[in-house]
């Protein structure tokens, strides 16, 4: 896992309002079961906030890690039991992707705005 601290990051290839986008998704961010996601792109910068359903939520940290670093305690920020859950549900919303643990992907942890 790369420095989450590092702010020489490269350009964002999305905006954050992508960030999190399926209902199911959204719903575990709003009971507190999802504080973070995963992306094959950079949404966010850090500080960047994203409302979902009037509730704001800040970026605490954006990072590169690779599939095969993935462990349950990550799978849990994500709102899965363990890896294996994630990774059959990420297989599922991409028809013939393949997994493979040298692949990378970037972390957007996030959590609520204090009021």
């Amino acid at each position: 896992m790369t420095n989450p601290e590092k702010t020489n990051l490269p350009p964002k290839t999305c905006s954050v309002e992508r960030l999190i986008t399926k209902e199911s998704d959204i719903e575990l961010v709003l009971q507190g079961k999802k504080t973070a996601t995963r992306r094959n792109g950079r949404y966010a910068d850090v500080g960047e906030v994203m409302d979902l359903n009037g509730q704001s939520f800040v970026i605490d940290a954006v990072y590169i890690q690779t599939l095969g670093e993935l462990t349950d305690a990550h799978a849990q920020q994500e709102g899965f039991e363990s890896v294996e859950d994630y990774k059959q549900s990420i297989l599922s919303y991409h028809p013939g992707m393949p997994w493979l643990p040298q692949m990378t992907v970037w972390v957007h942890e996030f959590s609520p705005v204090k009021a």
